[in-house]
């Protein structure tokens, strides 16, 4: 007998059953997210863009003004000063406390540190604390009237600290920002240390690699990754800048204007001077800018850890 395959000179064709319907089990998983994102996320940020191309008139009421709202922003002085306070807070503060965290995750991976489980909780124990209590407790602290500041200052008989003079209050707002968040990076560090292969920590050894070597040439290149993500957090939190200067205001009014970080000056123009085409305006700018500004850091990261 010839088979098909002997006749033809192919193999016979095998049926395909083709799926009538599409299976949407998948999307009914992630329909609560995606429900969640699209109101939370997406919507307030059409509707901002939509009040930004608008203007509140006493004749005419709210009308349409296209880029209007956009050119005088860019002209607008009370914009771009708290801009340039953001953005040397970004400079200053970020480095300095990525550099502590990325010291006590490698004190904490040397395993030279004794009670290192205990030194982990307690570094990452401020993060825990609420950002609004946190800033009232070091109000507390900074105040040179009845603090801890006041207090020392009364010792020495002169005001020598002065956390919340014009010169100081930015590093001050600095040095709470970097008390709350050293914990969370240390632990970002600390966990991407964790994952490296032993075989290589013993292969340097083997090698005749010290302490020193080990960490520049083992551990940091294998923390570019986290020092990426931490900076992308890092870039976002400097440029939203908020609750710290807000909850300050009270105890250094003269110093801390309404105005003082971009996000202070939208929020103040929405719920005080009832502005919400304009402080729309700032926020989509703000949003654009921290965007770009976290795109550059994930792009010079990824090209480095390519490298």
């Amino acid at each position: 007998m010839t088979t098909t395959t002997a006749r033809t000179g192919r193999p016979p064709a095998v049926r395909v059953h083709r799926r009538d319907r599409r299976d949407w089990k998948g999307w009914a998983f992630i329909a609560p997210f995606m429900i969640v994102f699209a109101l939370m996320i997406i919507a307030p940020l059409v509707y901002a863009l939509y009040l930004s191309f608008f203007q509140d008139r006493l004749i005419g009421g709210n009308a349409f003004v296209g880029f209007d709202n956009y050119i005088a922003l860019f002209q607008d002085a009370k914009f771009w000063e708290p801009f340039g306070r953001v953005a040397l807070f970004f400079v200053v503060q970020v480095p300095i406390m990525l550099a502590l965290s990325l010291t006590a995750a490698l004190a904490l991976d040397s395993a030279r540190l004794h009670g290192a489980a205990f030194f982990r909780i307690a570094l990452f124990l401020p993060y825990a604390v609420p950002g609004v209590v946190a800033a009232l407790i070091w109000g507390f602290i900074y105040g040179d009237q009845f603090g801890l500041a006041g207090s020392f200052n009364d010792l020495l008989g002169a005001k020598i600290l002065e956390p919340f003079s014009s010169q100081a209050v930015l590093a001050s707002i600095g040095n709470i920002v970097t008390w709350e968040f050293m914990g969370y990076n240390m632990l970002i560090f600390y966990a991407a240390l964790r994952v490296v292969p032993g075989e290589i920590y013993e292969a340097a050894e083997i090698d005749g690699a010290g302490q020193f070597r080990t960490v520049f040439s083992i551990k940091i290149p294998a923390l570019r990754g986290a020092l990426v993500i931490a900076s992308i957090f890092s870039v976002i939190g400097s440029f939203q800048l908020f609750n710290e200067p807000n909850l300050l205001k009270n105890l250094a009014p003269n110093v801390i204007t309404s105005n003082f970080t971009p996000n202070m000056y939208a929020y103040n123009l929405s719920f005080a001077g009832q502005q919400f085409n304009y402080a729309a305006t700032v926020a989509i700018v703000m949003g654009v800018i921290t965007a770009v500004i976290a795109y550059v850091v994930q792009v010079r990261g990824s090209r480095q850890e390519n490298s």
